[in-house]
C-alpha cells in the first residue's frame, strides 16, 4: 500500500523550547496510526506542520509525494481536520456550520446533509451548535472534517473530555471511516482507544519518538516477566512460566477444568510509556 504520510527529521522549537526533536514517521494509507503523548508532547505541532499551518525549522514532510510547505488549497481538500482549537459558532445551528464551511470550500449544499447523516446528527441539523451535548459537539466536528471526503484525515484527540458511551460512538465513527479505504491520523493520550483503533503508534515523549510498532507488538516487547496468570475454580490465583516448561502444569490445569481464565502478563501502553520515559500518559 503507497505511503501515505511520511515524515523525515522534523525539527520544530518555540524560542528555546524543542518540541519535536527528528521525527521519522511512516504511514501507509488505509490504516489508523495513532501518535500517543500527555499533553504537551508536541502532537498538535506535528499535525500543524503536516497539515501546512506551520513550517518546521529542519526535515521534511510529505502528504502523499508533496511536500507540506507546498500545499496548495486543491490539496488541502484531500484532508480533514478536527482540532481542539477548530471552534463552532454557538448561535449557528448545526447546518449553518457546515454551511459556512460548505461555502469557504466551494461544496454543494448536498455535502452538508451527507456529512450530518454520516455522524447521525441529521435530526440536529437546526439546533443550535451551543446547545448540543460534548459528544455531539465532536460528532459535528467530524462532520465539517469529512465534508470534502478526504483521503486522510487528522484527528487531534477527537474524544477528549467525552464520557464513555460518546467515545464509543466517536470509534465507530473512525473505524467506519477505516473500512472505507481512508487514512487517519490520530493523537491521543487514552491507551485504550490507541489499543482498539491503531495499527501502529509512535509514543512521543520530549519531542522524540521513544517507542513505535503496533500495540500488540510494543507491549510483548516489554513484558519482562513472561509469566502466565492463572485462575483457578477453586478461587486460587497462580503463576507460571511462559514458556515450554510450563506446558505439562498448563494442560492438567485445562484437562481437570480447574483453570477458569489464563492470561498472559504483557504490559500495557501505560506501563510501557512510564517505562521509558517515567511518566504516565495520560499526565
Amino acid at each position: 500500500m503507497n505511503c501515505a504520510i511520511r515524515t523525515e527529521g522534523i525539527v520544530k522549537s518555540f524560542g528555546s523550547r524543542t518540541v519535536l526533536d527528528g521525527i521519522d514517521l511512516d504511514i501507509k494509507g488505509g490504516e489508523i496510526f495513532g501518535l500517543l503523548g500527555p499533553s504537551g508532547a508536541g502532537k498538535t505541532t506535528l499535525i500543524k506542520i503536516l497539515t501546512g499551518q506551520l513550517t518546521q525549522d529542519s526535515g521534511t514532510s510529505y502528504i502523499g509525494r508533496k511536500d507540506t510547505r507546498k500545499l496548495t488549497g486543491a490539496d488541502h481538500k484531500r484532508f480533514g481536520i478536527t482540532m481542539d482549537n477548530f471552534g463552532l459558532y454557538d448561535r449557528l445551528s448545526c447546518y449553518e456550520n457546515l454551511l459556512t464551511f460548505a461555502r469557504i470550500h466551494g461544496l454543494p449544499k448536498s455535502s452538508i446533509t451527507d456529512a450530518l447523516a454520516k455522524v447521525g446528527l441529521s435530526d440536529a441539523a437546526k439546533t443550535p451548535a451551543g446547545k448540543l451535548s460534548k459528544g455531539m459537539t465532536g460528532r459535528l466536528k467530524l462532520a465539517r472534517a469529512f465534508m470534502t471526503d478526504p483521503d486522510i484525515l487528522f484527528l487531534d484527540e477527537p474524544t477528549s473530555g467525552l464520557d464513555p458511551v460518546s467515545a464509543d460512538e466517536i470509534h465507530r465513527i473512525i473505524l467506519s471511516e477505516k473500512a472505507r479505504g481512508k487514512t487517519v491520523f490520530l493523537t491521543t493520550h487514552t491507551m485504550t482507544e490507541a489499543e482498539k483503533l491503531c495499527g501502529h503508534i509512535a509514543l512521543l515523549n520530549e519531542g522524540k519518538i521513544v517507542e513505535y510498532g503496533s500495540p500488540e507488538e510494543i507491549c510483548r516487547r516489554y513484558d519482562h516477566q513472561r509469566m502466565l496468570k492463572i485462575h483457578l475454580s477453586d478461587g486460587r490465583d497462580m503463576e507460571l512460566p511462559h514458556n515450554s516448561d510450563a506446558a505439562a502444569a498448563l494442560s492438567e490445569l485445562i484437562v481437570s477444568g480447574r483453570a477458569e481464565t489464563i492470561h498472559t502478563t504483557e504490559p500495557d501502553l501505560e506501563t510501557v510509556f512510564m517505562e521509558l520515559t517515567g511518566k504516565e500518559l495520560s499526565a
